[in-house]
């Protein structure tokens, strides 16, 4: 048994989040459930020896390079591992690591990515109407957003709040990609900053609101900062100076085929949808 760190890439979608919790499907049950089935975790061990994760995914959220690391023997290769996983949480690369290695610990920078819905042609289906979104104002938003604060307004965590995100954004059609990175995040941190900057771009909020929020008086409820939808949002990224993670082809190139069946499939779901409603539309 040695050390060895998996990237996991997962639709969250379906699970309620990553941590394992009882009675409910998360994205860790399911790895732990694999790992019973291929007899390297025992049915009443806890966790695997030397377990950790690179991050808590929240419920809906799904990730590209979730990173989990633990003891394991020289034959589980992604391949393996996926063997016995559920379709939509794949493992695709892995590297060795160091015995006293911590996948939360020892990471650098972390990554998300939000695919924020912010539509400026009228004919796209919008609740802010025809050019409500202004492009300018998210980039001045986002910047103002990024550098060391401290975040106590953007999270539930009441405790280990100053951060330093950087967020940037570019269009991408009827979406703006907005990328988020920091060497570590409070909860719900990521969401509320884009829902924060997207009130921002729709005339909701003023600008000066970002000074408000990272002031050290709590703001009242009536102001606070709800987080965005969490289905948009993908874990995109995790460093680690001292590992080299050795992509599987046939893990990945299988967890391809699987997530690109998956984004037809929602297409075709979506232009369903979009029947059922210019239909109704039109009544």
């Amino acid at each position: 048994m040695r050390k060895r760190a998996f990237r996991i890439a997962y639709d969250g979608t379906g699970y309620y989040g990553f941590q394992r919790q009882p009675d409910v499907p998360t994205v860790e049950g399911a790895i732990f459930d694999a790992l019973v089935t291929l007899e390297v975790l025992s049915p009443d061990a806890n966790k695997p020896a030397g377990y950790a994760a690179a991050g808590r995914t929240d419920a809906g959220v799904s990730a590209l390079a979730q990173t989990v690391a633990f003891e394991a023997p020289d034959w589980l290769t992604p391949r393996a591992l996926n063997g016995e996983l559920p379709a939509d949480v794949r493992a695709w690369a892995a590297s060795d690591a160091p015995s006293d290695f911590h996948a939360t610990h020892d990471a650098v920078r972390r990554e998300y990515t939000y695919h924020l819905y912010a539509p400026r042609d009228s004919s796209l289906p919008s609740d802010e109407g025809e050019d409500a979104f202004d492009d300018d104002r998210f980039h001045a938003a986002c910047d103002a957003l990024s550098g060391h604060h401290d975040v106590h307004n953007l999270t539930p965590d009441d405790h280990n709040t100053e951060r330093a995100p950087t967020l940037e954004a570019a269009r991408d059609g009827p979406y703006f990609v907005v990328t988020v990175s920091a060497g570590g995040f409070a909860r719900e941190l990521v969401r509320r900053l884009v829902s924060l900057a997207r009130s921002i771009a729709v005339g909701e909020a003023p600008l000066e609101k970002v000074d408000r929020v990272f002031a050290p008086e709590a703001l009242p409820g009536h102001e606070g900062v709800a987080p965005a939808p969490p289905e948009p949002l993908v874990l995109t990224d995790v460093e680690y100076p001292d590992l080299v993670f050795e992509r599987d082809d046939r893990a990945a190139s299988s967890a391809r085929e699987i997530f690109e069946a998956r984004r037809i499939d929602r297409r075709t779901a979506g232009r369903v949808a979009g029947q059922l409603a210019d239909g109704v539309g039109g009544l």
